[in-house]
């Protein structure tokens, strides 16, 4: 282990007013629902919305006169990139960022605003790295990486030191994993600070790499997960070790899991959490035998997410949880017909707020017709009303998922 607790303090006298001491908070909504004694770190409100700014400028920090002079190269589609190009352009160190040809197109404006040359090559990071090493040669650059690397451990490092200076006593702290950088910085410093406090990592389920390497397994690391910023093929070679000596468990968080806890940080919390700065929630959700009626630290790691798909998950969790209502009622098609059904669910209180009509469904008979609608109701038990209100009048309802 080459990161020492005393590396973490300097760094933490190193970005004193150079990034936000986040606040670290008590949430009673959520250790209501979840039966533990929830503290939230937020981490989601430093100026480019991620921790990835502690180890970007601990790291630039560390250069030399001639290194600044020659300048950096990072490989991100998100968070490392903005945090990069941000903290470089304030030091004047010119920055050159390269993200897959995939990334969407309001990442790459958010990176650009702080002006490094941005490079588009590939499709997935992975496919980067043949592009990194012919840039690093060509014009000799300084390697600023996203986690495998001693001074971003250490600067990631300070949000644990923060976290057991504004709580002292927690049993747990809860930490996103992609590579590791994050949770082995907190790791030293956590046990270094208060020994007794257990450290847990979470993975998107898609992207298990470091638990496959930490319980030598094989699980494939595939599939499009709404936490990118933690889905990592490859963990550190540097952080392995931390996370096998300190790290208690690894969660595995599915999707289902992660989106439920995105929308529990907005709904409950009112503050936005990206898949990846939502993991520790979900696992939080999900693991009671771990962390019912315990004193748990969660660190929300981030909070960019695209505002599309940030929709698409607060919708789906509605229909999830039953305040929106998806049916597809078929019924004789003459005059009335509509306005009978939109009746029916007024009367039984729900909101009728989408209407699709289709006559060319070849698997209705020619006389009748599917209609579907979407409903906002109260919650599961006054949908079922809905639904048998609509049924007690001879209408066949389908449910949609």
């Amino acid at each position: 282990m080459t990161v020492s607790i005393e590396d973490i303090h300097a760094a933490a006298r190193l970005l004193e007013g150079q990034v936000l001491k986040t606040p670290m908070l008590y949430s009673r909504t959520l250790s209501d629902i979840l039966g533990a004694e929830v503290w939230l770190k937020f981490e989601n409100l430093q100026f480019t919305s991620s921790f990835k700014e502690r180890g970007a400028y601990t790291k630039l920090s560390s250069l030399s006169d001639e290194e600044r002079k020659r300048g950096v190269l990072a490989v991100s589609a998100g968070n490392h990139a903005q945090a990069v190009a941000y903290h470089a352009q304030r030091m004047g160190i010119p920055a050159t960022i390269i993200m897959p040809e995939t990334t969407p197109q309001v990442k790459i404006e958010q990176t650009q605003r702080f002006g490094p040359e941005i490079v588009l090559s590939g499709e997935t990071l992975a496919d980067c790295s043949d592009k990194a090493t012919e840039i690093l040669k060509t014009h000799n650059l300084v390697m600023v990486h996203p986690y495998d690397d001693d001074k971003i451990i250490a600067g990631q490092g300070t949000v644990g030191l923060e976290m057991c200076e504004a709580v002292p006593d927690l049993d747990s702290v809860v930490v996103p994993i992609g590579g590791g950088g994050l949770i082995s910085g907190i790791a030293i410093a956590v046990k270094g600070t208060s020994p007794k406090t257990k450290v847990y990592g979470v993975e998107a389920a898609l992207y298990p790499s470091m638990h496959n390497v930490i319980h030598d397994m094989a699980v494939p690391c595939a599939g499009d997960t709404i936490a990118e910023g933690i889905a990592v093929k490859t963990p550190g070679s540097r952080t392995v070790p931390v996370i096998h000596d300190y790290v208690e468990e690894i969660i595995l968080a599915t999707e289902a899991e992660l989106e439920a806890a995105i929308s529990l940080l907005l709904t409950v919390e009112k503050t936005l959490g990206e898949g990846a700065g939502a993991a520790g929630l979900a696992a939080l959700a999900t693991r009671q035998d771990l962390f019912g009626d315990k004193k748990v630290g969660v660190v929300i790691s981030g909070g960019n997410i695209d505002a599309r798909l940030l929709a698409y998950v607060l919708l789906r969790q509605q229909v999830k949880t039953g305040r929106l209502l998806n049916i597809q009622v078929e019924i004789r098609d003459r005059p009335g017909s509509l306005a009978k059904i939109v009746d029916i669910v007024a009367a039984a209180g729900g909101n009728i707020i989408d209407v699709t009509h289709s006559r060319l469904l070849t698997s209705v008979v020619a006389k009748r017709v599917i209609i579907g609608f979407t409903i906002e109701t109260r919650g599961p038990e006054h949908a079922e009303e809905v639904v048998a209100g609509l049924e007690k009048h001879g209408l066949i309802v389908h449910r949609s998922s």
